[in-house]
């Protein structure tokens, strides 16, 4: 089973650590594009931020900013872009934040689910295509949806590479992609793999109303990640799931396959 995770936007920047070594990463199919947009970001981003600098330099970072989306607020995202090849990195599951990592919190699960997450989970990234929680990596800030000078669209790389990835880390088994939508454009599961691939969404149901509501969606994701590595279970498709996740204790409503997989849809009233 292959569990495939979304980035968190926030992260935390390790302090100490040896830096990025491409070499060391999971799914080595994907260095080549790593490299490029590693460097199209270093490239975009190695600008000193001081404003006492020249105004060409000023300049470079307002472009800088304005390409990745960064607020006036956040400017020292980009000169921790340009320092990608020298900063200290940590394990991914450390550096990723935000509320389905709070929810998961992968340092407190048991020995056994420990050694299943790594082998189990995958986090899409906008830097690194994928990457398993063991892996070191540094700080970074690229959105999903960013497009970079002399590289255009991050999505599109992926788009062109990701596949062989994914399809290696699955194997023969169960695809569980819990992707936003921003990061699912990354890759799209062939018609051929549709009875393996088991997408989940999570609504919150208050007074018979169900939406989706973003802090409930991805709370619940984490939690259920976390259930399923503490409890061991392989289902091999979308209705094995759907049974696995009613066992321990989820509301789930199965939905019918189609050309890209199975919607599971879980439901919550509390968070």
């Amino acid at each position: 089973m292959l569990i495939l995770l979304p980035p968190s936007e926030g992260k935390s920047a390790p302090r100490l650590g040896k830096p990025l070594e491409l070499a060391d990463l999971s799914f080595p199919v994907l260095t080549r594009p790593r490299s490029m947009v590693i460097d199209a970001l270093v490239d975009l981003c190695s600008v000193d931020i001081d404003p006492t600098l020249p105004m060409h330099s000023r300049v470079l970072v307002d472009l800088a900013a304005r390409t990745l989306g960064i607020s006036d607020g956040q400017r020292d995202l980009v000169q921790l872009n340009g320092r990608l090849h020298t900063s200290p990195s940590a394990r991914a599951d450390k550096v990723y934040t935000g509320v389905l990592y709070d929810a998961l919190d992968p340092a407190t699960l048991s020995t056994s689910a420990k050694r299943r997450a790594a082998t189990r989970l995958a986090v899409t990234s906008s830097l690194f295509g994928l990457v398993r929680p063991s892996d070191r990596i540094p700080a970074y800030r690229l959105s999903g949806d960013a497009n970079l000078p002399g590289l255009g669209s991050v999505a599109a790389v992926w788009r062109e590479y990701l596949g062989d990835a994914i399809h290696l880390g699955m194997g023969d088994g169960l695809l569980v992609d819990l992707r936003s939508t921003m990061y699912a454009a990354f890759w799209r599961p062939p018609s051929s793999l549709a009875d393996r691939v088991a997408t989940v969404r999570v609504l919150h149901e208050v007074d018979g109303k169900r939406q989706v509501v973003s802090h409930f969606n991805k709370s619940t994701k984490g939690r259920i990640v976390r259930d399923l590595l503490e409890d061991g279970g392989n289902p091999r498709t979308p209705g094995k799931l759907a049974d696995l996740l009613t066992d321990l204790g989820w509301k789930v409503e199965l939905g019918e396959p189609t050309k890209k997989g199975t919607q599971l849809d879980v439901i919550v009233t509390d968070v």
